[in-house]
């Protein structure tokens, strides 16, 4: 049977490759200056920093799912912990720094899913 665990996991996994597919992929489109608030302008000056930032939310998907698949369960879950922790720091500075909708869109998630990690035991 999957576990919540596993479902929240792989949620916060599809959300980072989602997130990562905006920035690296269509950040210039309406869609991904629909998603993120830019003007066209500011879109295309920005789309190789957007692309190097969505680069990063790939490996977060990559570690999150890495951790779905690891065959050892006690290893596991400790890599669901960390990359789990690592989506909730990242949700954190950029709710501080940037916009606090992202605590909200990545933030929480990564939290729910640290949360049900840690007490899948």
């Amino acid at each position: 049977m999957v576990s919540i665990s596993t479902i929240t996991t792989g949620g916060v996994a599809a959300l980072h490759v989602y997130i990562m597919a905006l920035e690296m992929f269509l950040w210039t489109t309406p869609r991904g200056r629909r998603s993120f608030g830019l003007t066209a302008q500011f879109a295309e000056q920005t789309k190789v920093l957007a692309a190097n930032q969505g680069l990063y939310n790939g490996f977060l998907a990559a570690g999150l799912v890495w951790g779905l698949l690891h065959p050892v369960a006690d290893f596991s879950r400790q890599i669901q912990l960390f990359f789990n922790g690592t989506v909730v720091v990242a949700g954190l500075y950029g709710g501080l720094t940037s916009s606090s909708r992202i605590l909200l869109v990545q933030g929480v998630p990564g939290l729910i899913g640290l949360a049900t990690a840690y007490f899948s035991r």
